[in-house]
């Protein structure tokens, strides 16, 4: 028998599967699990620290500004998420209180670029939104840009209409993770020559590309990190931690950071 033949039979009874992203307005009825799960991700092992059901509930009443990204219907929870909140609005409330004072700790840990943070949040004259974004892994790149595009749409409308979302920088939260040795290997690891930790590499590839428009950016470790990288080797010979990851970006770039990301998502898809 050709196996030459085996194998383009075998490539063409292999199925695609197309899928339809929709993006929608936040819905309070169906969209509370969703993006409480997906905030529990983003935050990863420093999640217990925050309260994520109050975060959650100001996420979904803030309906205009971001949306959800789904399959199917807009009854099914959402495979991400994107919105942005007024720190200086919200700084009374628990939620955003809590991110304050965590990323305002965090910011002077990870980079000098980061220290003036603090001084942006209590100041009142700067506004800083704070952008939580999250999806699925499996999830495709190529979502992301429709999404940030249309909440950049939806801020300049908001403004228009006096809103408070006329911010001086952006704050954009997400995450890293860097490569370590596993403690399952220590004694192999004897036997061999110390490997050194591998820099930062990141779940959103976007970010690589957004960095480059920050004034200022840095990973920082989670505060309540245990010793978990052995349950993310992921067939990996070495282990993976997880690692916070925050970039501040002036107002006057940030279009120009989305349409870069949308740029380099492109390009990587071809």
């Amino acid at each position: 028998m050709d196996e030459d033949s085996d194998s383009s039979d075998s490539d063409e009874d292999m199925d695609i599967i197309n899928v339809d992203f929709e993006l929608f307005n936040y819905d309070k009825d169906i969209d509370f699990h969703g993006v409480k799960t997906l905030l529990r991700q983003l935050f990863d092992a420093d999640a217990q620290l925050f309260d994520l059901s109050g975060l959650s509930d100001m996420i979904i009443e803030q309906n205009t500004i971001g949306s959800t990204c789904k399959v199917d219907d807009k009854a099914n929870d959402a495979y991400a998420f994107l919105t942005v909140l007024n720190a200086w609005e919200h700084r009374e409330k628990k939620p955003v209180a809590q991110l304050i004072e965590y990323l305002s700790d965090k910011a002077v840990k990870a980079s000098g670029d980061l220290a003036v943070l603090p001084e942006l949040f209590t100041s009142g004259k700067a506004q800083v939104g704070i952008v939580l974004s999250e999806r699925l892994i499996n999830m495709p790149a190529e979502v992301i840009p429709p999404m940030w595009n249309m909440m950049i749409e939806e801020i300049a409308d908001a403004v228009d209409d006096k809103e408070p979302y006329e911010f001086t920088h952006y704050l954009v939260v997400s995450r890293g993770y860097v490569e370590v040795e596993s403690s399952l290997d220590q004694e192999e690891q004897k036997r061999k020559r110390q490997r050194d930790e591998k820099g930062l590499q990141f779940f959103h590839p976007e970010d690589e590309e957004m960095r480059k428009h920050a004034v200022g950016s840095g990973a920082y470790t989670f505060t309540k990190e245990g010793d978990s990288a052995d349950s993310k080797r992921a067939f990996q010979e070495l282990g993976v931690k997880s690692q916070g990851f925050m970039m501040l970006i002036e107002a006057g770039k940030f279009k120009t950071a989305v349409k870069a990301i949308a740029d380099y998502i492109g390009a990587a898809a071809n």
